[in-house]
């Protein structure tokens, strides 16, 4: 009989699209996730570490945190560069333009804050809404994984993403652009598929998906493994709202601004703005419970 050990590498070379036994390096999943934690310190202050960070203090910590995340980054930013290069680019110098770029983000996540606090009654401060609310988690570590994509890196914004993804249950691609003073209600569910366009001041509730239509043939990629065939997710204007589980497909279809999607809407083609989406055939039944040889039955 063969030992396992024996069975294991007749699987290695039967099943070699899932080995990667060979060849250049790959980003690690447990360092990414590390990173992407810390980055988080450095997005918000004082919310994440286990300690207290005083004033006082800031500046010695934050130059502490940076020099530990470039050194850290710069090898994960390597390793994707040796899978997927890019003309004219380093390590080095990507890692630099990301950080650089951090007080921008950190900009548009305040909008976020905001967007959430003023959008929920049941928040009672803005610390409750950063340090509980995971759709606030999941827009941050989305609006750090888009600056990656926009630079061109390859594995570490969807390996980013994805692990917000893990801890919140909402699923943002990184390559979607979305606009200031975003807010996800609840969260768990929620899908944004990666051509996907969202303007300013949008909330969405548990559920939603803004997604593709199914592809029925074989996919073609660029040299960068992304998908060719143009748009594929649908654009949302401003100041939209989308309630629970609604899903819009189709890279055509535009949800015109101030537009409102009522619950559990499927929807496949665009709306003019200041409308509103709702199933009106659909009546609600309401009558007494009755009893069986004394057991409750619907």
């Amino acid at each position: 009989m063969k030992s396992l050990v024996d069975e294991l590498l007749e699987s290695y070379a039967d099943c070699g699209g899932i080995n990667h036994l060979t060849g250049v390096n790959l980003p690690s999943k447990m360092a990414v996730a590390a990173l992407t934690q810390d980055l988080l310190h450095i997005i918000f202050p004082g919310f994440i570490s286990e300690h207290q960070v005083s004033m006082a203090d800031l500046p010695r910590e934050t130059a502490l945190q940076l020099d530990s995340l470039q050194k850290r980054l710069e090898i994960e930013i390597a390793k994707s560069l040796d899978m997927l290069p890019i003309a004219g680019q380093n390590a080095g110098s990507v890692t630099l333009d990301f950080l650089r770029k951090l007080p921008d983000v950190r900009g548009l996540i305040q909008t976020d804050v905001e967007a959430a606090y003023q959008g929920d009654p049941a928040a009672a401060n803005k610390e409750e809404v950063v340090l509980a609310y995971p759709g606030v988690e999941a827009v941050a570590v989305f609006r750090m994984a888009h600056v990656l994509y926009e630079l061109g890196i390859a594995f570490l914004p969807r390996m980013m993403t994805e692990w917000a993804h893990s801890r919140t249950g909402i699923d943002l691609h990184p390559g979607a652009e979305i606009g200031s003073h975003f807010f996800i209600d609840h969260g768990t569910g929620v899908v944004i598929g990666g051509t996907a366009k969202i303007g300013n001041r949008v909330r969405l509730y548990q559920g939603v998906g803004l997604v593709a239509r199914s592809l029925a043939k074989q996919v073609e990629r660029d040299e960068q493994g992304h998908a060719l065939g143009g748009k594929r997710h649908p654009t949302v204007g401003d100041d939209v709202t989308i309630y629970a589980n609604s899903t819009i497909v189709g890279g055509d279809t535009v949800i015109g601004d101030r537009t409102i999607i009522g619950g559990n809407v499927w929807l496949n083609r665009s709306i003019p703005p200041d409308s509103v989406a709702l199933y009106e055939a659909q009546q609600l039944s309401i009558h007494p419970r009755q009893r069986n040889n004394g057991d409750w039955v619907i």
